[in-house]
């Protein structure tokens, strides 16, 4: 039986989560089962029908359940995440960046963790194969965008811009929390600036989990596509 007790034990789940629903729940249970001493989940502003599952998250010991009052977004939910660790958690040694709709397997979960455990201040990347067979075409259409647009303008070959699944290492939280971005473009803030500081980062292979019965998603195609090359275009020509 393989060991994974330094990542369980050495990183903090980091779930922010609006409105979650059944998926939710059988992630966090994953988690719990598996031996994750911290896991900080953000209730992003749900609404009152999706309290009972914070709720429940909550009885859990290893889980802190923040909550925000209104939704500010899932780079907001993030970097209240990020402070939380710093700032209760100076044993943790890292994060885990993941998404509660069930997306991520927890083997993939520990082989990014364990990975950035070997390495020095690297950042790795959960990515995903947009070629394998039923990927919603929404997904694959967005996701290859931005990773041409990536190679084309900063000369950054990642193959997935989009993963929510990242691990991060102790020492880089303090400049992610202070980085800009709200929503979903913080995320591609943080590729950006790891470009413009030299923060090198690694890709792990993962799964590509999608039901095709019970695809939902609070990614916006048009309003976070734009906010995303805004954002691009910003950095790579100094426009707003």
């Amino acid at each position: 039986m393989t060991d994974h007790s330094n990542c369980l034990e050495q990183l903090a789940i980091i779930l922010p989560s609006l409105d979650p629903d059944y998926k939710f729940d059988k992630v966090v249970e994953g988690l719990v089962q598996a031996g994750f001493r911290h896991v900080v989940i953000v209730d992003d502003g749900s609404d009152a029908a999706h309290q009972e599952h914070f709720e429940k998250a909550a009885q859990y010991p290893c889980c802190r359940v923040i909550h925000h009052g209104v939704n500010k977004g899932k780079g907001r939910a993030l970097k209240t995440a990020f402070r939380y660790v710093l700032d209760e958690l100076p044993e943790a040694a890292g994060v885990i960046t993941i998404d509660g709709d069930g997306q991520h397997l927890l083997e993939d979960i520990i082989a990014c963790g364990e990975k950035m455990l070997t390495l020095e201040r690297t950042v790795v990347l959960g990515c995903r194969d947009f070629d394998a067979p039923g990927v919603p075409p929404r997904s694959v259409s967005g996701n290859k965008t931005t990773n041409r647009m990536f190679k084309l303008f900063f000369g950054i070959t990642i193959s997935d811009t989009q993963t929510g699944l990242r691990a991060v290492p102790r020492e880089l939280l303090e400049a992610f929390c202070a980085m800009e971005g709200e929503r979903f473009e913080y995320e591609t803030n943080m590729l950006l600036m790891m470009q413009r500081q030299g923060i090198p980062f690694v890709e792990q292979p993962i799964a590509t989990v999608y039901d095709p019965d019970d695809y939902s998603s609070h990614y916006n195609a048009i309003k976070d596509s734009w906010r995303i090359f805004k954002i691009m275009a910003k950095a790579r020509f100094g426009k707003k």
